[in-house]
């Protein structure tokens, strides 16, 4: 029956995505906050329908500890849901991501419009500084929430990779705090997509760390440390 519903959420997926991104791409004159708004809709959506089709249930905790000023969301990744699950929470969230995905069919094309934060990784040192002038960009004029996987790539359940320096260094040059999240929903949708498993997914907003007068190498430890810590603290939500 899992599987049955993994189907149809996917036939679904096919069917929406297209014509949601055509949408967006013929709206291509509005406001990027008014874009990014519009596609984080589409995201809810499909968090909405993860839960009624695939009985993939969720709880978000510590609200309390957003703040109500520019910050930098640090996240873990390791599932689909907590991309979508970000953009819906945080919108206009401009994600930092590879430039590949712009090139993806339907959905690129309207990722593209959202206002990506995306950067020629092969640039070396120049690329930080694209990262941090975007980065600026978007949270003084446009008004932004930055999201930046530390790890890079969604990483397997139960796994950890590598924290890049490359969100605290963000924070740091734009002097704002960073919002660490944490959450298990690769437990329940893992990276395969006829894969996902009925369960509750808890999302953790911990507390923001503050980031003025540090180093970018100590301040993405304790990032690492409060995310990985929490991760482990909610086990694999499977089953309740």
């Amino acid at each position: 029956m899992q599987a049955v519903r993994n189907t149809l959420y996917l036939l679904l997926q096919l069917l929406i995505t297209p014509i949601y991104a055509l949408l967006v791409c013929a709206l291509f004159w509005l406001p990027a906050r008014t874009i990014n708004v519009l596609c984080s809709k589409y995201t809810a959506l499909f968090v909405w329908l993860a839960k009624v089709i695939c009985g993939i249930r969720y709880e978000i905790k510590g609200l309390e500890n957003i703040p109500n000023r520019p910050f930098v969301v640090m996240s873990k990744h390791s599932s689909t849901w907590e991309t979508l699950a970000l953009e819906a929470k945080f919108a206009p969230a401009s994600f930092v991501a590879k430039k590949e995905l712009l090139w993806v069919p339907f959905f690129g094309w309207a990722f593209a419009l959202s206002s990506p934060i995306n950067i020629n990784r092969k640039a070396g040192a120049a690329a930080m500084d694209q990262l941090i002038a975007q980065g600026k960009e978007r949270l003084q004029r446009s008004d932004f929430v930055i999201v930046v996987f530390p790890e890079g790539t969604r990483i397997a359940a139960g796994k950890q990779g590598k924290y890049k320096t490359g969100g605290a260094r963000l924070a740091i040059g734009c002097d704002v705090p960073i919002l660490p999240v944490a959450h298990n929903a690769g437990f329940c949708w893992p990276r395969h997509p006829w894969k996902k498993h009925a369960g509750l997914i808890t999302m953790s907003i911990l507390p923001p760390i503050a980031v003025t007068g540090r180093d970018a190498i100590d301040v993405n430890a304790e990032v690492e440390r409060v995310i990985e810590a929490e991760v482990a603290r909610l086990g694999n939500g499977r089953g309740q």
